[in-house]
């Protein structure tokens, strides 16, 4: 079901799939949710193969990663889970079961407690190693404005005033499921 990859070998592809939309998977417990994202970095800090992504500070998924520390990156290889991808980013775990509402495959991880999803077949298996909360002061105004408009609550999906905290996850394990 696993066909282990090399990162380096599927750079491009991870890179295409979270600039047009991937899923986050956090797990805690029997809890399981997923949410897009379309913003994520990958690279090498402290001699480790580190992905990080972004949650902001309301979001159901930060519970999940805070009381877990792991998580998975779920991209796609196609665009056929656009359906999924769109779903997945207006809607809140603590609402529904997105999982369940779409009738997605859980593939349990291979280093870590966090599932992957097989309709996304490539998957980032990732342990937190670290986490820091942005420094509003440090945002440029323009991108405060565009990003986090004053007046908007925390709830909405979209842009708003909750500040996201970057969740640096080292990646342990990288597949595609067939």
């Amino acid at each position: 079901m696993y066909k282990e990859i090399d990162v380096y070998d599927y750079m491009n592809d991870i890179l295409k799939g979270i600039k047009n939309a991937s899923l986050l998977t956090t797990k805690s417990g029997d809890e399981v949710n997923t949410m897009t994202i379309s913003w994520g970095k990958i690279g090498i800090e402290w001699n480790k193969l580190i992905f990080i992504t972004y949650v902001r500070k309301n979001r159901y998924t930060r519970k999940l990663i805070d009381k877990s520390g792991e998580f998975t990156i779920n991209i796609p290889l196609n665009q056929s889970v656009k359906k999924i991808t769109s779903y997945c980013g207006t809607k809140s775990g603590k609402d529904t079961d997105k999982i369940k509402d779409l009738g997605l495959t859980l593939v349990d991880g291979n280093k870590v407690s966090v599932p992957g999803i097989k309709e996304l077949a490539l998957t980032l298996e990732c342990k937190l190693i670290y986490s820091q909360l942005q420094d509003k002061s440090a945002i440029s105004s323009d991108i405060q404005k565009d990003f986090y408009p004053e007046g908007v609550s925390g709830d909405f999906c979209g842009s708003n005033e909750d500040y996201h905290i970057a969740y640096y996850g080292q990646v342990v394990g990288a597949h595609i499921l067939d």
